[in-house]
């Protein structure tokens, strides 16, 4: 059976990908990053919602951005807004996801995989630079000059299959593939038993995205 490393955040967005790669035949390798973030609940939402969907293994990799700060996800001095911000935002978080790209292409490569699933959305996105269709295929491309397997002719797909819906049709997607939202965690500030603030861009996109699907919101709120 063919292989993908699926990032797995514990989110709305990396599950419905995760739920996509395996309804394409893939066996998934889920792979989840304790980075110095705000809460250590979307890491145990990660790991149930990996079960759920039939990740053939889970895995949760240390790395510590909070030592160099730059997001209000990971420096406690500065605050998560609470209201739309143009340009890029403060929680964006420096390199993250090429930071994260980079050791699941490692996995990648360790495991023999095809592809690399990745969550990201250029429709219903806070303006993060490394959502991006650019992005994405710029790091395909390195990905396969940068590589033992690449060089020898095993190339690897790097996969964004919500790049361009909105909100609404990945949650339509993801109740068709049969994921519990309930389970998932997107505030940028939950608590620590999970329960959104309501109040940040993240939760806000979701609350949108639930009423415009037409589906009731299963977010536990603080």
């Amino acid at each position: 059976m063919k292989r993908a490393i699926v990032l797995l955040s514990g989110g709305l967005d990396s599950v419905t990908a995760l739920a996509m790669a395996r309804e394409q035949g893939f066996a998934c390798y889920t792979l989840s990053f304790n980075y110095g973030q705000r809460h250590y609940a979307e890491l145990d939402a990660a790991k149930i919602l990996s079960n759920q969907n039939g990740a053939v293994e889970h895995k949760v990799i240390d790395i510590d951005l909070s030592s160099i700060g730059g997001s209000a996800l990971t420096d406690s001095n500065i605050a998560v807004p609470e209201h739309y911000e143009e340009g890029i935002p403060v929680t964006y978080v420096p390199a993250r996801n090429t930071v994260f790209l980079s050791i699941a292409l490692g996995w990648a490569e360790v495991m023999s995989a095809q592809a690399i699933f990745v969550g990201v959305n250029a429709v219903d996105y806070s303006g993060y630079p490394d959502c991006r269709p650019a992005f994405i295929s710029a790091f395909e491309q390195l990905a396969n000059v940068a590589t033992k397997a690449g060089v020898e002719g095993q190339k690897l797909t790097l996969e964004a299959p919500l790049m361009t819906m909105t909100k609404a049709d990945i949650i339509q997607q993801g109740i068709r593939l049969g994921i519990d939202y309930s389970q998932t965690i997107s505030c940028y500030q939950a608590d620590q038993d999970g329960k959104a603030c309501g109040k940040c861009d993240s939760c806000r996109f979701r609350q949108q995205g639930f009423e415009q699907a037409g589906v009731i919101d299963p977010t536990r709120y603080q």
